[in-house]
């Protein structure tokens, strides 16, 4: 949003005060771009721009509006937007046939660019208060049997360096219930061998000690004497970074993705299956062996418990899988 003179101020606020990673600030950016261009598009010819914005849907949409008329300026209309025209925008992003989960996350994203807007008085009040958010489908998360998680983890071989690496990032993610994107930022001291625990950078910049199993550990060790070894006759090996692609360099989170595919199919096991599967599964299994929510939500570095509180379902729906397997319900014609 190299147009709006508040677009960029909201996002440089997100990365330098929020502390929002690039690509969290990026994705705020693509929603606002969107958004404004809407609103040229429902404006341009209907009346001047310093007037509030409440404008009808238009059939031709923004593109057709901004080829046929001056382009007028992105902050005026931003500032002078009221809710009917958020709730048009929505109707908008319906009509496109967008889910319910990415309309849900744009109007977050609206709601967090006006209260920006208040606090800074650029706005008088927050046209999207008011605008409800759409009802989502409650998804409940996935999560692998102790089972699946074992064969998934003796999948990789333990023989050459790559393969070690594979094994020591599937243990670290389980064993530690850490996102990918915290792991591959993962550098060699923040693994505490000694105290047996990591150092996590989570989203916002935040910082938490997490603790890890003596198994991961050893597979960690293992895979950093291959990694040493192969450090000294390449010179292109990055020394801080803990997990590395074949050049030496930090791991991107799509390359992990990619690798965890290989193993789900040579385990036999669910393609769909994601490296967050693995996060979900370590917090259901907490909680399977007794751990308290409010442990596991440090764990995960959640901010909000509602956030854990997803998984009490699904140790709630297991528990109900297992008496009833314990204790089948008697055909009643048998009595």
């Amino acid at each position: 949003m190299k147009d709006s003179v508040i677009v960029q101020e909201f996002l440089n606020y997100l990365r330098f005060e929020k502390r929002f990673s690039e690509h969290t600030a990026k994705c705020y950016g693509a929603d606002l771009s969107q958004f404004s261009e809407f609103l040229i598009g429902a404006s341009v010819g209907s009346q001047p721009a310093d007037e509030p914005i409440s404008l009808p849907h238009q059939q031709g949409g923004p593109a057709t509006a901004v080829a046929t008329q001056t382009k007028p300026k992105v902050d005026q209309l931003l500032v002078s937007v009221e809710t009917d025209a958020v709730r048009t925008y929505l109707a908008f992003l319906n009509e496109k046939q967008y889910s319910k989960t990415t309309i849900a996350r744009k109007l977050a994203t609206l709601r967090s660019f006006y209260k920006f807007l208040v606090k800074r008085n650029q706005v008088s009040s927050n046209p999207v208060t008011v605008v409800r958010t759409p009802k989502q489908e409650k998804k409940l998360p996935r999560f692998l049997e102790y089972e699946e998680v074992k064969r998934l983890l003796e999948t990789p071989p333990m023989d050459n360096w790559l393969g070690a690496r594979d094994r020591a990032i599937l243990e670290t993610l389980y064993s530690t219930g850490i996102r990918v994107s915290e792991l591959v930022a993962l550098n060699m001291d923040d693994i505490d061998f000694l105290g047996e625990v990591v150092h996590i950078r989570g989203k916002g910049k935040k910082e938490r000690i997490a603790p890890i199993g003596s198994s991961a550990l050893q597979v960690i060790q293992h895979y950093m004497e291959f990694r040493n070894k192969r450090a000294q006759s390449n010179s292109n090996f990055d020394s801080r970074v803990l997990f590395v692609n074949k050049h030496g360099r930090r791991l991107s989170t799509r390359s992990v993705r990619r690798k965890m595919d290989k193993y789900l199919k040579m385990a036999g096991l669910d393609p769909a299956i994601s490296p967050h599967t693995l996060r979900h599964s370590f917090a259901t299994h907490m909680l399977n062996n007794g751990a308290d929510l409010r442990s596991v939500q440090e764990l995960l570095g959640h901010q909000s418990l509602s956030t854990t509180q997803v998984y009490t379902h699904l140790t709630t729906r297991k528990l109900k899988e297992v008496y009833e397997n314990a204790h089948p319900r008697e055909d009643p014609q048998m009595q």
